[in-house]
């Protein structure tokens, strides 16, 4: 548990409902294709060749601005994406390894929600380091195998987003951890985390995304064979 959570009763392994399951194996394949054409498209994860802090939409005409907290003064740092949908990465993409749809990854676990979001420090792969407080609604609880986990999935704009790692990292999937998006009713208690749909994160497919990296709470002690493994290209091009 974490240490600043107050305890809470033991969960067991909660598999999903047969009907959960169901909607998951169906809706996959389409899953998989909508991944594709989102880090393929115009502004998609391989498009990005470019990030310039302390610079200007104006400066740059088609860039996309972004902001960020700087980490030594706390103040907004502006700047800015420039995306090519003809880059070098998309050009040499071949697709995404996964591993084959596993029901015994839908799982079903309690959210716990917070009054006030708990701020957790989250270490960013470019950060050297330091660390970025995100927001966190409440906990994601549940036992698997006899290991209790209590999960933060931060707030990325409404969503609840799960950085988790693994004991297939660096072996079988992206060496920094992945990405799983848990969807959830307003005032449910339950959520289903269906790890059939982890995902490599946007810095697996260029170098110039600045990833939140999995906390020690969102670490599994054992290998997550569902989801997505790694980007694969042709003619032996790497992302970084």
């Amino acid at each position: 548990m974490h240490p600043d959570r107050k305890d809470e009763p033991p969960v067991p392994t909660l598999h999903a409902p047969t009907a959960a399951v169901d909607r998951a194996r169906a809706g996959w394949p389409a899953w998989r294709d909508a991944r594709i054409a989102r880090v393929t498209g115009p502004e998609g994860n391989l498009a990005l060749v470019e990030t310039i802090w302390g610079a200007r939409v104006e400066d740059h005409p088609g860039s996309v601005p972004i902001q960020r907290r700087d980490l030594v003064t706390g103040g907004v740092e502006h700047g800015v994406r420039r995306f090519d949908a003809d880059s070098p990465a998309n050009r040499h993409f071949a697709g995404i390894d996964a591993y084959p749809f596993d029901p015994a990854w839908v799982v079903e676990a309690r959210f716990v929600p917070q009054d006030l979001p708990r701020q957790v420090a989250f270490e960013h792969l470019r950060d050297n380091g330091l660390t970025r407080d995100l927001a966190v609604p409440g906990d994601i609880l549940f036992t698997l195998d006899g290991v209790d986990y209590a999960l933060d999935a931060f707030d990325d704009d409404g969503t609840l987003l799960l950085v988790f790692g693994d004991e297939t990292n660096g072996v079988t999937s992206y060496g920094a951890g992945r990405f799983l998006i848990v969807p959830r009713a307003p005032g449910a208690d339950r959520v289903v985390l269906d790890f059939n749909q982890a995902y490599v994160p946007p810095c697996g497919f260029s170098g110039q995304y600045n990833c939140p990296m999995p906390p020690r709470q969102n670490r599994f002690r054992r290998p997550v064979t569902a989801g997505e493994k790694l980007p694969l290209f042709r003619g032996g091009f790497q992302a970084h």
